[in-house]
């Protein structure tokens, strides 16, 4: 029985992560492009969206796999 409960908690854990970077980097990207959109700046807001999106991504990342290994 606890192999099922590892298992389950691993596979929460990488749907956590895999959301929180993909959502992450998506908002950056969309919004860089909005703000390139709107002030005509072609692709300096998309990179710097991209980064930053990239960046929390990251720091959320490593929160998350943080606060699962602090559970064991």
């Amino acid at each position: 029985m606890k192999g099922r409960k590892n298992a389950y908690k691993a596979m929460s854990l990488y749907s956590a992560v895999l959301a929180q970077l993909t959502g992450s980097i998506l908002i950056g990207i969309f919004a860089g492009r909005w703000l390139d959109e709107k002030w005509k700046t072609e692709p300096l807001f998309l990179i710097i969206g991209l980064l930053l999106g990239l960046t929390a991504g990251i720091f959320s990342m490593l929160k998350t796999v943080n606060h699962f290994n602090s559970e064991d």
